[in-house]
Formats: structure tokens, sequence, C-alpha cells
């Protein structure tokens, strides 16, 4: 297996320049991009209705990207327009369905992309362990499968051709690192909110949390953890439900798999008059919503993640596989780069989604 990283912010930023621009499909309809369009209009996504109105065989490779999301989250109406606008420049003809998190829809948009008989296949799995039987039907169809945003588990990874995206394990560990040098070695209890329950995003960051924290600061004792589903709602209650559970005086920091969970857990300590700026919190995006939160000082820290980076990348590594044929596992991981007071506001982390 051959993995890159991008280790600086120049090398992150030269991967992800490319225009973002917003555009409208909030349903899971199929979404065709031409290789011929022009990456540099003003609407990459094609029309309100999300139909770009291009035939999928126009370009040098056909390639179908099944997501579990688009227009209808914030993430992925940064991630889409980088995507077209690469597949455009580099020749291919792209094909975007969206599950909407749901592993049978995807199922069924797996069921539909091997039968078109394509030069390569996207994923990004809704539900990690319920792809292989996805990516076993492509690879008895002799078509190779990237995968974006969220590797799939180990067993499963014979099965593809590379991963591009985000190393979720290590983002988890980065704001494990800063809850513990925040720490400072003193003995605190935390509650966590984790994403997903078998979204393999959530599965690794918490690993690399939950690993980091016992071997860098094991003063720091989680003393409950719930999903949060990525909803700032649900991670409210799920929050206050474990102030509950374990006493208020008891808790001295929390951490949350993301931004929006995050904004949720804060609104929840709020609500029971303790001020977020009096325990020690962090969690991983810095997006829109968890940035203003760090220049508040109601969020400790934070892990940048760029969505045009991530939007790009799929696209070039499907490229780069159906071009160059590499015989062994491309594994390319955008950086971890911490997020504090300190450097919320440079323009090399600015917020994208």
């Amino acid at each position: 297996m051959r993995t890159r990283r991008l280790t600086g912010l120049v090398g992150l930023l030269a991967a992800g320049a490319l225009l973002l621009a917003a555009c409208g499909d909030d349903d899971a309809t199929d979404t065709t991009t031409d290789a011929t369009d022009d990456a540099a209009s003003e609407d990459a996504g094609g029309d309100d209705d999300g139909d770009a109105g291009a035939a999928a065989g126009d370009g040098e490779f056909t390639v179908y990207a099944l997501l579990p999301q688009g227009n209808d989250q914030p993430y992925g109406t940064t991630y889409l327009p980088p995507m077209e606008a690469a597949a455009a420049e580099l020749g291919l003809s792209l094909t975007i369905t969206n599950s909407q998190y749901d592993a049978d829809t995807q199922a069924s948009d797996c069921e539909v992309a091997v039968a078109a008989q394509p030069d390569g296949i996207i994923l990004w799995p809704a539900v990690g362990d319920t792809v292989r039987p996805c990516l076993q039907a492509a690879s008895d169809a002799g078509i190779p499968v990237t995968v974006t945003n969220s590797d799939v588990n180990p067993e499963d990874e014979d099965l593809t051709r590379g991963y591009s995206g985000p190393d979720t394990y290590g983002q988890g560990a980065a704001s494990a690192e800063m809850m513990c040098e925040l720490a400072d070695g003193q003995d605190i209890g935390i509650i966590m909110i984790n994403g997903l329950t078998g979204n393999s995003t959530a599965i690794n960051r918490e690993a690399g949390f939950e690993d980091t924290i016992n071997e860098q600061c094991p003063n720091v004792e989680i003393l409950a953890r719930q999903p949060g589903n990525w909803n700032a709602d649900e991670s409210q209650i799920a929050a206050s439900e474990m102030i509950t559970a374990v006493g208020a005086e008891n808790i001295q920091g929390v951490y949350a798999a993301d931004d929006t969970m995050v904004a949720g857990a804060i609104d929840a300590l709020r609500a029971r008059d303790i001020d977020p700026a009096d325990l020690i919190i962090t969690s991983i995006g810095n997006t829109f919503l968890g940035n203003p939160l760090v220049l508040d000082g109601s969020l400790d820290g934070t892990v940048f993640q760029s969505s045009s980076w991530d939007g790009e990348n799929a696209v070039t590594l499907i490229h780069e596989v159906l071009t160059q044929d590499p015989g062994e596992r491309i594994v390319l991981f955008m950086p971890d780069v911490k997020v504090t007071a300190e450097n919320a506001e440079d323009p090399d982390v600015a917020p994208e989604w």
C-alpha cells in the first residue's frame, strides 16, 4: 500500500484550490457532469434540479460517484463543485448519486452503477460495514473502485484501489492531543459525543481519540459516551442526558466528533448554566459553525477539514488509477491541522462548510 500525505498547508491549499460554487439538489437523484462542460462556470452542478444535462458517455472515462450526501448537507455543497470541476478538467463523465446515508439506497445505487459498466466507481460509504457486496460486485465486473472521505473497513480494502480523504483516525488523535495538552496532567472527567453508529468515520475518530487519550494522558477519563449522529439537536439531547447521568460537577471536558455535534453539546451546557469556557472542549472540522466557537472561547480546539480538497482528490485518485494502473492500493490523506484561538483567523484554515 502506498500512502501519501500532504504535510503542509501550502500543499493542502494547492491541492484544494479549485473554485467553490454552490449547486442546488436536495434529493437523491443522479447528477451527470460532462467532461466537456466549462469547469469554471458559475454553477458547477447544473440547474437547481441537480441535472447538468450531459451524457455520461461523452468523456474519456465514465465514472459513477456513489455518495451518501450532496447539496442536502453543508459539506456536500462545497465538496461537489471541486469534484465536478476536476472531472471536467481530467476528462471524466461523472454520474453522482446521493443515498442520504441509507445503506439500502446506496446498495441499489451500486447495482445500477455496476450494470452500467463504467470505467470506474468512486464510493463514499454510507454505512461502512454494508458495502462489501457492492465492492464484490464491482470487482467481479472488473470495475475499479476508489474510496473517498470515509475509508472502508480493513477487511474490505483488498476490493478497492485506493482511498483519498481525511485520516479519520488521525483527526480523532489530533483532537485528543489538544485535550491532553490542555488538561496538563490534571485528572479530569469528560463526556464524548460520537458520530453515526456504524459509520467508518465515526468509528475511526472515536478510536483515534480514545487510543491517544489512553497513551498520552490517562489522567483524562471518559465518563460517558453517546452517538450524536452528526446532528446538533440530537447531540444537545445526548449531552444533556450524560450531564444528568454523571453529574455536572464531575465533568471538566467534552469531546465531540465534529463541530455540528460540539455546538449541540455547548448548547446543552449553556442550558444548565454551565459556561463552556470553563471546560476543555475539542472537536473536528473547523467549520462555519465551529470556527466562531473557537474565536469566542467556547471551543478550545478543532481540526481543519477541507471539503474542497476532499472532492477534488476523489476525482484525481480515480483518474490516477484509470490512467496509470498503479499496482498497489494508494492512500492519500489530507493534513490534520489543529485550529485554536491562536490560528483560527488564519486564511490557510478558513472554514469551507
